[in-house]
């Protein structure tokens, strides 16, 4: 959740290390080369809860991950995948060099010769010099080109039993490493054109010429018909690599060897590579409607909405201020911006709101519960949110748009973060710089005390509409304050120099996965394409195990500004069936704003809670909730739903066991989805003696070992 204080419980992560097996015999080891050890940001794992927000910390932390300069996004998932896939070709290289004699040596030694190459492309990265890059893949793609031709060595062993196994895996490792950096070389030959519109240097075809944001979105805009035939060969051959890697099974490999945890850290390499292949090849649909999206087919029409994510609601926050924008050839107009509760004000409710609403939110609910506009996303599937809000807020005047676009306060802290200080004529300036008065970014305070105000609005329970109070800054200050910010912000960051592209590179990356930014198309064709690339926001279908936990702030302060969660998976087999705990610690540590307080943003959290599992899951057990509902059964998963209240300094878990729906095998896949907004909780995963540990900042995909 956005600009909460965290206290991180560890200094830093771990780093673990990669370390090819000695399966040499002590007489030849002078002769084989040293193994090596791959330390990369892709294999560590964290070995303690990190409570870092990674919505908006304190200033403190938030300037040192400003300090900590990234390779550009843009190559960094080409880099991954190879990381990861090298990595399985060094282990497996270990395993058949033991049992196939001197050509599997030999072989082991080319591989381990494969390391500075590693080393000088990582290094080339670090440059974000696109020619250096360049140079340094093709370098590494002529030695693991020279590794796959000697590998054909060993062809006459593929149908040996035990060893011919591991023989194919690794063909299948070194295969795809190769589509991998080809699909790498091309990708860079398409961006290079623009290498400077997103923060890379050098490179022939770099030369656009343009000295800020908005000149390199019009040299964008003019070229964006060229790149998607270009990305579409990347797409195509991301996708074989991960077809590839989806051959090899970790299971067939032992857990451990002298301290190496080998399956856990092979089946993890296997998982970056796959996300990172898969991005790209999910990726050629929206590049290929990127002419639709900047306008240059028709001028094209977006609502922005504002979500506040410290007020949490399904898809990640309350439903604030909105605007309309218009995009013709890249070129962004305002066209109109406004009030959500505006424009409740004309809107007539209609569709029945759950009984959740009657009994937490109260207010206008008690009276006549039935949906507002701006309690409309209540359906954690963004789309199905978006599908009654278009519906009904047509029926108050809100129409003539072609998409939706909703941002959150830590999209907004990621931009401002890279810009530094905004200033918005009439209302002052804004920036992250911690704010002593909430322990928060000072935009985030500043917006507050203008939107929000002990003394809420209070409606009339026999006039629909009416407005029997508010507060002084309800109305226009809100509506202009909100608007006027996100105009400035945007006029901001495309105004921004050439210096400044790869962080906002970043800071664009880092919203979309972590889904602060998630659109809505009403073109079909358009609405298929963000949702490929996982940008619409979807509960999606899922062969295996699946976990979406959702939380809902049902009592209108921003309580969640500072609240932090934990999230526990346990699983074991019970009378042959699979028992799966989900314990969930949801802690505030702040103490309650006083009543006297200028604005009021701590107080008790009414937390209407919905954990999605898969369809067919049975109830054993729950734990920690005040009020709960009857399982059901909703968007194609099972529900287990309840709420409780978390006071200031209080500390509440939720306990619920259940049995899954499928019969004990010894790989179980596994989906865990973030939720909109907030930064995702910490999540620890028992199902053996070494437990998986990861902070949630997007939607999550693993495979479960139940044979420990």
């Amino acid at each position: 959740m956005v600009s909460k204080k965290h206290e991180q419980k560890s200094e830093s992560k771990k780093e673990e290390s990669f370390v090819i097996p000695h399966l040499v015999p002590e007489d030849q080891k002078s002769s084989i080369l040293e193994p090596s050890t791959i330390h990369s940001q892709v294999g560590a794992t964290t070995t303690n809860p990190i409570h870092e927000n990674a919505s908006m910390g304190a200033a403190t932390s938030m300037e040192a991950k400003i300090q900590k300069k990234k390779p550009s996004k843009f190559v960094k998932p080409v880099l991954i995948s190879l990381f990861a896939l090298l990595a399985i070709v060094l282990l497996v290289g270990g395993v058949f060099a033991f049992t196939l004699g001197l050509p599997g040596y030999k072989l082991l030694n080319q591989a381990n010769a494969l390391r500075p190459r590693v080393d000088a492309l990582q290094a080339a990265v670090n440059t974000q010099d696109i020619s250096v890059i360049k140079a340094e893949l093709q370098r590494l793609k002529t030695d693991v080109a020279s590794l796959n031709t000697s590998m054909s060595s060993l062809s006459w062993a593929e149908s040996l039993p035990l060893v011919g196994a591991y023989i194919v895996d690794a063909k299948s490792a070194v295969s795809a490493s190769l589509l991998g950096m080809e699909s790498g070389e091309l990708l860079i030959n398409t961006i290079e054109p623009y290498a400077d519109l997103i923060g890379l240097k050098g490179g022939a075809g770099a030369s656009s010429g343009a000295e800020n944001a908005n000149n390199r979105l019009e040299f964008l805009v003019k070229t964006a018909s060229e790149i998607g035939p270009k990305f579409a060969e990347v797409s195509d051959k991301a996708q074989e690599a991960r077809a590839l890697l989806q051959k090899i099974d970790p299971n067939r490999y032992p857990e451990e060897f002298r301290g190496i945890r080998i399956r856990e850290q092979m089946t993890e390499y296997l998982a970056l590579a796959d996300e990172a292949t898969g991005m790209l090849a999910t990726s050629k649909p929206l590049v290929q409607m990127a002419p639709y999206f900047l306008g240059v087919e028709k001028p094209i029409r977006y609502l922005v909405v504002f979500q506040n994510d410290n007020e949490l609601r399904p898809t990640g926050g309350f439903l604030s201020a909105y605007s309309i924008l218009e995009v013709t050839n890249g070129k962004v107009k305002p066209v109109v911006s406004s009030d959500i509760y505006i424009l409740d004000g004309k809107y007539t409710p209609s569709i029945a709101a759950p009984e959740v609403f009657r009994n937490y939110l109260r207010g206008i609910y008690a009276a006549n519960n039935r949906f507002r506009l701006r309690d409309m996303n209540w359906n954690p599937d963004f789309k199905m949110s978006m599908d009654m809000f278009v519906a009904e807020s047509t029926k108050a005047g809100l129409s003539g748009y072609d998409g939706i676009v909703v941002v959150d306060t830590q999209a907004l802290y990621y931009l401002l973060d890279v810009i530094g200080n905004v200033g918005v004529p009439g209302f002052g300036n804004f920036n992250t710089t911690n704010d002593p008065r909430c322990e928060c970014p000072q935009f985030i305070y500043a917006l507050q005390s203008y939107t929000s105000e002990e003394g809420a609005v209070v409606w009339s329970e026999n006039e629909p509409g009416k407005i029997v109070s508010a507060p002084k800054n309800f109305g226009k200050n809100r509506k202009d304050i909100l608007g006027e910010l996100m105009n400035s912000v945007l006029a901001n960051t495309l105004g921004q120099p050439k210096e400044k592209m790869s962080d906002l590179a970043q800071a664009a990356w880092k919203s979309v996965l972590g889904k602060h930014v998630q659109l809505y198309m009403v073109d079909q064709k358009a609405q298929e394409a963000v949702e490929a690339f996982n940008l619409a926001g979807r509960i999606r279908e899922f062969e295996g195990d699946y976990l979406h936990i959702n939380d809902a702030n049902l009592g209108g302060r921003k309580s969640n500004l500072y609240v932090t969660s934990e999230v526990t998976q346990d699983y074991k087999i019970v009378n042959g069936k699979i028992e799966k705990t989900v314990s969930i610690t949801y802690t505030n540590p702040r103490k309650q704003d006083p009543s006297t307080a200028t604005v009021i943003l701590n107080s008790v959290l009414p937390n209407w809670t919905r954990v999605y599992v898969p369809k067919g899951s049975t109830l054993v057990n729950t734990t920690g909730f005040e009020n709960t509902e009857e399982p059901y059964e909703e968007l194609g998963k099972t529900v287990f739903a309840g709420g409780f209240l978390l006071r200031p300094e209080g500390t509440r878990t939720v306990t619920i066991t259940y049995t899954l729906p499928f019969v004990p095998s010894s790989n179980l896949p596994l989906l865990i989805q973030k939720q909109g907004g907030p930064a995702g909780p910490f999540y620890t995963i028992n199902s053996g003696r070494l437990p998986v540990e990861f902070e949630l900042t997007s939607d999550k995909e693993l495979t479960i070992n139940l044979s420990r």
